[in-house]
């Protein structure tokens, strides 16, 4: 369902920047931004290294120490990159949650992964041992996972990484967040296991009515929860709209590109699209337009002047110089 434009926005990303400071500074996110009601499932795609997992740190307080971060969170009334690192803190897990891809570098190997989801409970709702792992049993039951008692004792080792990642999504929904966050979180899974995570990220969505941010590079994926979809290319955002719209009619020839090179059992491998060249160093992006060297639309303008993203008469948005031509072609 689309959102009209009179609702205020849970999240609200405006102008984000970040910049890892190290040997040289690398501008990984550049002046993103978008925005998440409450209820809503928005997709951030793109290619490993285009900013999107950056950003969903940013919004989460998860950069490293010394990382540049400028612009605005907007949750609630309250800039998140203003408050206090206390208040961050708490709020992490019980407001904005997150589902990390590598559930077993997530999870502590000594401790039962029970134990784990259960100190949520007592850490932010002050609930006693014993109703923190009632609850907790019940949580692991309702993401699927069978003989939910025994498998509270058992420690990350011991389960299938499918199951892993359903005691990260328990650990995530354990105290009902406003928003949460999942980057990449069927990594490493087998396509089976990858699709039933997917379907239990979208019922805990709807049940839970969390605004959900899905950072991946799996379009597939994508379409099985959102509904929007935010187009990230070289940091910056290339084109968002309604998901269903963005696919069927994209106006970035990005998005052209990574959209021709899904599989459908319609296509044959040979008719798989590639993308020529690789994204840019971020250190030293071309002028002009940063897909132009990779652009068969690309003309003299793009080379020379980058396009701002702007909104096009289908409520869409795109930054591109010939929305019309690559819309048409």
């Amino acid at each position: 369902m689309e959102k009209s434009t009179l609702d205020s926005p849970l999240l609200s990303i405006e102008g984000l920047r970040v910049t890892f400071r190290g040997a040289r500074a690398v501008p990984a996110v550049r002046g993103v931004s978008f925005a998440v009601h409450s209820g809503e499932a928005v997709a951030v795609l793109g290619e490993s290294g285009c900013g999107k997992t950056a950003t969903a740190r940013a919004v989460m307080g998860l950069l490293e120490p010394g990382t540049e971060v400028t612009g605005r969170i907007g949750y609630r009334g309250d800039n998140l990159l203003d408050l206090p690192a206390r208040r961050r803190r708490s709020m992490a897990g019980s407001e904005i949650a997150m589902v990390f891809q590598d559930a077993q570098s997530a999870l502590n190997p000594a401790y039962p992964v029970g134990a784990q989801i259960a100190e949520a409970f007592r850490v932010h709702r002050g609930t006693r041992r014993r109703d923190s792992m009632a609850r907790t049993i019940d949580l692991i039951e309702r993401v699927g996972i069978p003989d939910p008692a025994r498998r509270a004792r058992e420690y990350p080792h011991q389960l299938s990484g499918g199951l892993r990642q359903r005691v990260i999504i328990a650990m995530a929904v354990a105290l009902g967040p406003s928003v949460l966050l999942a980057d990449e979180p069927t990594t490493a899974l087998d396509v089976t296991v990858q699709a039933q995570i997917l379907a239990l990220l979208r019922d805990m969505q709807r049940e839970y009515q969390t605004a959900l941010l899905l950072i991946t590079h799996d379009l597939a994926a994508a379409a099985q929860i959102a509904t929007r979809a935010v187009v990230m290319y070289a940091g910056q955002v290339v084109e968002t709209g309604p998901l269903r719209r963005v696919y069927q009619r994209p106006r970035h020839p990005y998005t052209i590109a990574l959209l021709q090179s899904v599989p459908r059992v319609d296509r044959r491998v040979d008719e798989l699209g590639s993308i020529p060249g690789s994204p840019p160093d971020p250190v030293a992006l071309p002028s002009g337009c940063p897909f132009a060297p990779r652009c068969s639309f690309a003309d003299d303008l793009c080379r020379a002047e980058e396009p701002e993203l702007r909104v096009l008469a289908d409520g869409s948005s795109a930054a591109c110089h010939h929305t019309e031509v690559v819309a048409g072609g």
